[in-house]
């Protein structure tokens, strides 16, 4: 158990140093929705108290976990057994369940909060019925591993609740798997389209590596998949990997919110005006490549005999006109019977 014992102690230092972030990005967040010069919709207010939520989630989280470190190596140095005893009887105390409860429902909202990304950059609700599905499939098993992890010497780590842990686990990051890769391929190849339409700048805004890794979540689930395969294979180093995963829960959905509130996400808008301009785009160059496939296959002696066609045809209408000027002089040289006027009629040619 030495190396579950190093690995929950670098865990909780490397979530302290998470923490501080979220904490910062949380203090973004606010100072960007209280700038005078914010003008954003009332949607922001949503998403300040969504962000609020999550940052007292993590807290929970967080609090609970270095609580319990502290209990077992400091205050219980001399428990009987040692650590790993301490570890074993106290696993499910109160405020270890209640820090589960936490990052459960922290997922919950994060795995949420993708889907209704993935939904406004695709504009297609038809994208996001199967993450939907896997979402409310995690959330039955999330509600069964926390109770059975939360019973009297029950281990979050070992039997049922480790079984029921690794079902919860897989059916979120399943779920993270999926909805980020809608969302970064919708996001590569939108961009293609719209450096073709817009230009190879505007493209690679939106084509960035900030934009792709924000929008997406990708370092959640990255280390979502480090955390699920080293609790599978009952790694004792799990416990590290679940301490950075829980924190990045907190993390990306933060930096997500943050880019929303700030006007460099993408909305509905930008995926409805990508959608029309590609299609016009497409349209034009069907038209001109049309144009130009009819150009090429006319052989020279055709198009001359084509340009004496338009000639002639110019020239009969020039003459039509001239006809009916002289018509309409000799009705007027009629009528001025008393004055001789002659007016000669120059043919237009």
């Amino acid at each position: 158990m030495a190396v579950f014992q190093n690995s929950y102690y670098i865990g909780n230092t490397f979530a302290a140093i998470l923490y501080g972030v979220v904490l910062v990005l949380y203090f973004l967040i606010i100072r960007t929705v209280l700038d005078p010069k914010h003008k954003g919709p009332r949607s922001d207010r949503f998403f300040v108290f969504f962000s609020t939520a999550l940052l007292c989630l993590n807290t929970v989280f967080f609090a609970t976990d270095t609580v319990f470190g502290e209990e077992m190596w400091i205050v219980h140095a001399d428990y009987p057994g040692g650590q790993d005893a301490y570890l074993g009887d106290n696993a499910s105390v109160w405020y270890q369940t209640l820090g589960t409860a936490a990052s459960i429902v922290l997922n919950l909202l994060s795995d949420g909060l993708l889907i209704y990304r993935c939904w406004i950059v695709w504009d297609d609700v038809r994208v996001v019925v199967l993450p939907t599905l896997i979402y409310l499939g995690a959330f039955s098993a999330g509600l069964a591993q926390l109770y059975e992890s939360g019973r009297p010497n029950a281990n979050y780590f070992a039997g049922l609740a480790q079984s029921l842990g690794i079902a919860y686990t897989s059916s979120v990051i399943g779920l993270n798997v999926v909805v980020t890769a809608l969302i970064c391929g919708r996001i590569y190849f939108a961009s293609r389209r719209y450096a073709h339409v817009l230009g190879i700048d505007v493209g690679d805004e939106y084509r960035s590596a900030t934009a792709i890794i924000v929008e997406s979540a990708l370092l959640y689930t990255l280390t979502g998949v480090a955390y699920l395969v080293s609790f599978a294979l009952d790694s004792q180093t799990s416990i590290f990997f679940l301490s950075v995963y829980v924190m990045m829960t907190c993390v990306a959905p933060q930096m997500i919110v943050l880019r929303v509130i700030s006007g460099r996400a993408w909305t509905r808008d930008r995926a409805a005006t990508l959608t029309s301009t590609g299609l016009e785009f497409t349209h034009t160059a069907k038209s001109d490549a049309t144009v130009d496939s009819d150009s090429s296959l006319r052989s020279p002696d055709e198009e001359k005999d084509e340009e004496r066609s338009r000639r002639h045809h110019h020239q009969l209408q020039h003459g039509a006109s001239a006809k009916q000027l002289e018509l309409r002089l000799e009705t007027k040289r009629s009528d001025l019977s008393s004055t001789d006027v002659v007016i000669d009629v120059v043919e237009i040619v």
